[in-house]
């Protein structure tokens, strides 16, 4: 669904940026810098007083959906934790020229990166795929590392998406409420390779939250950057409960199939994970 006017000015969307950064390294899922975080918007916004030096940039791969459409993403290796202090220091915007072959990146002169991040072809593809088949001016995407969700990714019974989501989405109520579809779970690839961007997006196709085995996560949002956090804080939760349940030896019994689908009932959730 669209962002509806009036639309949030460039502070506004830098503010969500920096706050979801910093949630995310206060659970302890974005060590040194790690993680990374864009935002498609696509309505006109004016970036050239904060990011006024501008470069003529290839894309790393065609995004014609996103023509005309300005893309706020992460510099490599800089800290999400550090994004609230100086957004300018260490985000940049691209502009997508007509086509989605190329663009403007526009930064700051206090810019402390020497290009976008690494995982910068899975973030426009996402974008771009989403574009293309949603009616939506605004989509964020966020990788991170949280520590349970990676750990149990390198437990080989749990890299089977049916096994991981019945395991995780027993915890809490909460979980398959804000996560109906459940968790997408990907066989490691090596990071920022075709391989891992082309099976990210067909899995957010059908998720909001999918695993990166042996590597991290990746959420997206039409609603706004702290949803996508949000949604990281909510899987990494279900993580944590799971592995305390392994290291006491699997004592508890988490909800049952059917207080899962009270809950279902009750929210009027769509899924079919229950």
């Amino acid at each position: 669904m669209p962002v509806r006017e009036p639309f949030p000015e460039l502070n506004e969307i830098l503010a969500s940026i920096g706050e979801a950064g910093g949630r995310i390294a206060a659970i302890g899922a974005s060590e040194g810098g790690a993680g990374n975080i864009s935002v498609c918007i696509g309505w006109p916004i004016e970036v050239r007083r904060q990011f006024p030096v501008t470069e003529e940039i290839p894309l790393p791969l065609s995004a014609p959906h996103l023509a005309g459409r300005r893309i706020i993403v992460t510099g490599s290796g800089r800290r999400l934790r550090d994004i609230a202090t100086d957004p300018a220091a260490n985000l940049g915007v691209v502009l997508v020229h007509p086509g989605g072959e190329t663009g403007t990146l526009h930064t700051s002169p206090r810019c402390l990166f020497d290009g976008l991040t690494s995982e910068w072809n899975s973030h426009l593809g996402i974008h771009d795929d989403t574009i293309a088949r949603a009616d939506t001016n605004f989509h964020a995407v966020m990788h991170a590392q949280p520590p349970h969700l990676v750990y149990l990714s390198h437990v080989p019974e749990y890299r089977d998406e049916a096994y991981f989501n019945r395991r995780l989405l027993r915890w809490e109520p909460e979980t398959i409420v804000n996560l109906p579809q459940g968790i997408g779970v990907l066989a490691f690839m090596l990071p920022g390779s075709a391989q891992l961007m082309e099976a990210n997006v067909a899995s957010l196709r059908t998720h909001r939250v999918v695993l990166w085995g042996k590597h991290g996560v990746v959420a997206r949002s039409d609603i706004s950057v702290t949803r996508a956090a949000d949604r990281i804080e909510y899987a990494e939760t279900a993580a944590r409960y799971e592995y305390m349940d392994l290291v006491a030896g699997q004592r508890a019994e988490g909800l049952s199939l059917d207080e899962m689908r009270a809950v279902v009932a009750a929210f009027n959730v769509t899924t079919d994970r229950v």
